[in-house]
């Protein structure tokens, strides 16, 4: 299996369901990221832990990855939000799925 695949399937294995109290403490150290809802969670975290920083400027200047605001934080509280998260250290990736 090549180095990527492996890599992929690592994260995968590494993706879970988190309620949002579990993860809050990370986000007030400035540590989660939040991707949208239309790229795949384990990708963008490849992309991350290999330093993939072309992939990761696109998807920032479109707004589809970045630190979690205040405000989205703040909803997530409020509607007991459980996530989708992977750490690729030292980052903890978030993804609303429903």
């Amino acid at each position: 299996m090549e180095q990527q695949e492996l890599l992929r399937a690592k994260l995968n294995g590494e993706t879970s369901r988190m309620q949002w109290t579990e993860l809050q403490r990370f986000f007030a150290s400035g540590a989660v990221i939040a991707v949208s809802h239309e790229l795949d969670l384990v990708e963008v975290a490849a992309c991350i832990a290999n330093d993939d920083t072309k992939a990761i400027a696109q998807w920032m200047a479109e707004s589809r990855v970045g630190r979690v605001s205040d405000a989205q934080a703040s909803a997530w509280l409020e509607a007991d939000a459980a996530l989708w998260a992977v750490v690729v250290k030292p980052w903890i990736l978030v993804q609303e799925k429903d």
